[in-house]
């Protein structure tokens, strides 16, 4: 699926037409801006391409051009080390759709997008991607029901249950965005002392871990697309290496209050192992999902303390410090 492609720009004259020759069509009309990328490195677009025998096609196009001049970073970590990781991401991203995603059963197990092209150039790169909105997957959630967040447990259990054991070739040798070795500027910026010096212990505890998949790296509530009765993920810029209770973690933090998180997380960390021991039995019927289980139950502490860290370096006011994540930092403080 990789083509050559005329420097990608400001102008999407040169999109539209790689688009074309991808799809063997022409494209529509002006494109529908879906959002801008992180820090002004591109856009995300749809594009709407009519196939030869008449019928059109909705896609997304994901065009990094990373940004010329100084990064306006909204944390003030505009650093060269972060411009950086941020190409690293892209390139990863690329690497999972060509390499790892078809391994999800057809696209329904842990439904992704199917890619469609792919492309990059000195200047840029380009992502072509089935549109998820045309399959039934156009619900944006800012707030779960309890279903809901069981489905999207589901399919971090079905998605760590197909990569247990891979090796994250070509990927983040550890994933999620928050890693340790990739935050230096943020480890330094911690106020508390004793999270500091904590820091590279409770990176080292998760890095131990016996058991490991690959994580998405950024399971957040707004990188999930709900339908009537399913749900897919998108944004794999930091997908990697790890243990699938950082994803379980993160999901959850991303989308409960203080309260809620309190009342029932614990009851959603259980829904979660009962669906991955279900995918451990379907995809890899030798391995122990018990001692998996038991592993990653000890590293549920550890794995809330190892985002809480991040946080208090990159943004030490922030909502997602809650009492639950304090709670849990401390419980993983005195397993050290």
């Amino acid at each position: 699926m990789d083509s050559a492609i005329p420097p990608v720009g400001p102008d999407p004259a040169s999109a539209r037409h790689w688009i074309g020759n991808v799809m063997g069509g022409a494209v529509d009309g002006a494109s529908e801006e879906v959002q801008s990328l992180w820090s002004g490195y591109g856009r995300i677009e749809r594009f709407t391409v009519t196939l030869p025998n008449g019928t059109s096609r909705s896609v997304i196009l994901k065009a990094v051009v990373p940004p010329r001049g100084p990064v306006d970073h909204p944390r003030g970590f505009g650093t060269n080390l972060s411009h950086q990781r941020k190409l690293k991401s892209y390139e990863i991203e690329h690497t999972f759709y060509r390499d790892f995603s078809e391994q999800l059963n057809g696209f329904e197990i842990a439904r992704v997008p199917q890619l469609l092209g792919q492309a990059q150039s000195e200047v840029g790169s380009l992502l072509l991607l089935e549109d998820l909105d045309a399959a039934g997957l156009d619900g944006r959630r800012q707030h779960l029901d309890p279903a809901e967040v069981a489905r999207c447990l589901g399919w971090l259990a079905e998605f760590h249950g197909r990569f247990m054991g891979t090796v994250p070739t070509g990927l983040w040798a550890r994933g999620t965005y928050w890693h340790l070795a990739t935050r230096p500027d943020e480890w330094e910026a911690i106020d508390n002392e004793s999270v500091r010096c904590a820091a590279h212990a409770i990176d080292a505890q998760l890095s131990a871990a016996q058991y490991a998949t690959l994580v998405h790296g950024d399971a957040k509530l707004a990188n999930f697309c709900f339908g009537a009765d399913r749900v897919a993920a998108v944004d794999f810029q930091y997908v990697g290496g790890g243990v699938g209770v950082q994803d379980v973690a993160y999901f959850l933090g991303s989308c409960l209050d203080d309260a809620a998180l309190e009342e029932r997380a614990e009851g959603y960390l259980d829904q979660y192992f009962e669906t991955l021991l279900l995918a451990l039995e379907r995809f890899h019927p030798d391995m122990d999902g018990g001692a998996i289980e038991k592993e990653w139950r000890a590293l549920w502490p550890t794995s809330w303390a190892d985002f809480h860290r991040f946080l208090l370096g990159w943004s030490p006011g922030h909502w997602k410090l809650s009492r639950y994540s304090e709670t849990m930092l401390e419980v993983a403080l005195g397993s050290l």
